[in-house]
């Protein structure tokens, strides 16, 4: 008979302990542990996959010269946004995990291109949905229903068998969550269960280089929900971005083994589902009437696309003993440095100001590229003087005031020049070896200097 023994499981970082504590001793949460009974069955999961070593070689050690380097072949999605973001296509064998917040989008993208697929034996496996919810949807969408294998099923073993029945090449688990294992005793979305549901399925999909899609829920802090380990698990995590009162939606890659990290797809939904933008740095430029002071248009990198964005300051007189500096698409604290900077390298004082700093179109930018282009929108906002509508700028700057020159340099200045601006201020590091045609490119290597440099 299997024998259960109970153990302690954090809700937050998924850490056991064998007794009950008010504070989790790896991740250091308070009230996150939760009884759980785990059951020593008698058929182990190394019985389960034994041949999951043998298939490839053995368990003979081999020379990393011997291994191939041959580029990993990949399946076309039939989306070149959601195939750059992967890193070319899908790989299979490979696991990838999407989260995004409640009724963004996950599924209906993942119906999308799953049925795009039906040359390699689609199943589709929902555990909230219905199959007559599920087809109410891809009526709507207009797909191809023809080739899709549906099941509706949370039972992890039972999934497994029936993919190793049907023998799918592609599959979407919706959502890892609602997946539970008869290994343990927990309910349904538990840190053990998560872990335990996605291991099984994660080595299935390596055993049978079944291309695998998680779709995973996030917390109300915008993590994913379960244990940190699920996502190191995985090949690839994507997490869906998008401001709840706009149309587009952006996939941003946060790990991928395959491709480049922080690559972004943008896509806008429609009545249809989720339409590819074939051009997204117009949707992140805004169309004033008449420019503004306080705007200013950088180029930032995300993966490896240049995108142009419009980063816009607004600084007002404060009325409180600590002025407020607020943030949004950027990072709060280096607001707050780059402003101490303004003072001591530029001569422009804020601290009797309101600083509001934010990135047109919902896009976040995490690069330290932007810190010229916020200073610039900063002081035009505060002399309200009007910058040229032709210059793009980015550059990062250090706490001495030098402007420091940032990655892949030529790349964005051929992105601005493709979109019609004349004149680009960056670092000295960054200018170009051949004049770019039709762009005027303006070197700086001190704040003092980009702050007379295109008045």
């Amino acid at each position: 008979m299997a024998k259960s023994k109970s153990v302690y499981s954090c809700s937050d970082c998924g850490a056991e302990s064998p007794k009950w504590a008010g504070q989790c001793g790896d991740c250091g949460a308070w009230n996150t542990l939760v009884e759980i009974t785990a059951v020593k069955t008698t058929s182990s999961r190394s019985a389960r996959y034994a041949g999951f070593a043998g298939e490839a070689k053995g368990n003979k050690v081999q020379r990393l010269d011997e291994v191939s380097p041959d580029d990993v072949s990949r399946y076309n999605t039939g989306s070149e946004e959601f195939d750059r973001v992967l890193g070319g296509g899908l790989v299979p064998g490979s696991v990838v995990l999407l989260g995004g917040d409640p009724g963004i989008g996950k599924s209906t993208l993942l119906l999308q291109i799953i049925t795009r697929l039906g040359d390699l034996n689609p199943l589709y496996i929902s555990g909230e949905e219905s199959l007559q919810q599920i087809s109410a949807r891809a009526f709507r969408l207009g797909v191809k229903t023809d080739n899709l294998g549906l099941l509706v099923e949370t039972r992890v073993e039972d999934i497994l068998q029936v993919a190793q029945k049907e023998k799918p090449a592609v599959m979407v688990i919706d959502s890892i969550q609602t997946m539970y294992t008869d290994e343990l005793q927990s309910a349904p979305g538990a840190v053990a269960q998560v872990r335990e549901s996605a291991a099984q399925l994660v080595q299935f999909a390596k055993r049978t280089r079944t291309t695998i899609f998680l779709v995973g829920h996030v917390t109300k802090e915008g993590t994913l929900a379960g244990p940190r380990v699920l996502e190191h698990m995985v090949d690839t995590v994507l997490y869906f971005e998008g401001e709840s009162g706009s149309r587009y939606r952006l996939i941003r890659a946060m790990k991928n083994r395959y491709g480049a990290v922080n690559e972004l797809g943008v896509f806008a939904m429609t009545d249809r589902g989720l339409r590819e933008v074939s051009n997204p740095s117009a949707i992140f430029l805004s169309r004033h009437e008449r420019t503004v002071p306080g705007s200013v248009v950088m180029v930032t990198l995300e993966g490896s696309r240049p995108l142009l964005v419009e980063v816009q300051a607004l600084v007002d007189e404060s009325h409180l003993s600590n002025p407020r500096r607020v943030t949004t698409g950027l990072e709060h604290n280096r607001l707050a440095m780059l402003l101490a900077v303004l003072h001591r390298h530029g001569g422009i004082i804020t601290h009797d100001q309101d600083v509001f700093a934010n990135v047109v179109g919902g896009v976040r930018v995490t690069e330290t590229g932007a810190d010229l282009a916020v200073l610039l929108a900063i002081k035009s906002s505060l002399s309200d003087r009007i910058l040229p509508e032709d210059v793009v700028v980015f550059g990062e700057v250090g706490l001495a005031g030098e402007i420091r020159p940032v990655p892949n340099g030529q790349e964005r200045l051929h992105e601005a020049s493709k979109h019609g601006f004349k004149r680009a201020l960056v670092a000295k590091g960054n200018m170009p070896q051949k004049p770019i045609e039709g762009l005027e490119v303006i070197g700086v290597s001190r704040l003092s200097e980009a702050l007379t440099a295109i008045e």
